[in-house]
């Protein structure tokens, strides 16, 4: 068990809705919404512009199906890394989905968890009063700094242009935690494997952001920004 507990972490409770999408319950009883819920509400016009081209190239039905298999794909390799970190078995199985995402968490194991030496939660529950909840994958200390970990898996590897979101969600985890647990995490790490379905060569590549200084605090103030237009809206 690679675990530090040096927080309490409560469990907080999901509901999901068709029309107002993903919120939390949290411990006061406070009903909030969840940052991935409010990351879609807020895409500006030429993510969403490229989204629905995307949809419109490959077209509906295999964009679904795409989507669906990047979902069934990312769940084993994120409960890889969880029962990793937890120190219990990992998922098995034969089949072809199973073996890649062992191989693929194994990765992400050997090159980026190496530089996590304390882990002080995973599937950490957050939220910040008033403002948002939501779960991020990791929090602990990255290369000597306190820092939100989070992993991606993909397609093929990508360009750091199209993770932008990924950068001010991991933001947005950092605030949350710093304001109930006292914490000064300035410090994100996004971990991303390439499953390689568009090209074998690609199965395996690893690549790593890091977000600190300047960089981190542009994103704060996209979240915070992207925050209050969420509630002016509602």
């Amino acid at each position: 068990m690679l675990i530090t507990q040096k927080f309490t972490y409560p469990q907080i409770n999901r509901i999901d809705s068709e029309t107002e999408g993903r919120k939390y319950v949290t411990p006061t009883g406070e009903i909030l919404p969840s940052v991935t819920t409010i990351l879609s509400s807020t895409k500006n016009d030429n993510t969403q512009k490229a989204l629905d081209n995307w949809k419109n190239f490959v077209g509906e039905k295999e964009a679904d199906r795409i989507l669906l298999e990047s979902g069934n794909v990312g769940t084993l390799i994120h409960s890889h890394l969880e029962k990793y970190i937890l120190g219990e078995e990992r998922p098995g199985g034969n089949n072809i989905i199973r073996q890649q995402a062992r191989k693929l968490s194994d990765i992400v194991i050997e090159k980026g968890l190496v530089n996590v030496s304390e882990i002080w939660g995973v599937e950490v529950p957050l939220y910040y009063p008033g403002r948002y909840a939501g779960t991020t994958d990791c929090v602990g200390i990255h290369a000597s700094e306190e820092a939100i970990v989070d992993f991606k898996n993909a397609r093929k590897p990508k360009k750091e242009e199209y993770i932008f979101d990924y950068k001010t969600q991991i933001c947005a985890y950092a605030l949350a935690h710093n304001i109930v647990y006292g914490s000064n995490i300035k410090k994100g790490v996004i971990m991303c494997i390439c499953r390689g379905d568009k090209s074998p060569a690609d199965f395996g590549v690893y690549q790593e952001w890091t977000l600190e200084g300047l960089e981190f605090q542009k994103h704060v103030d996209d979240w915070n920004k992207r925050v209050d237009l969420y509630h002016n809206n509602k």
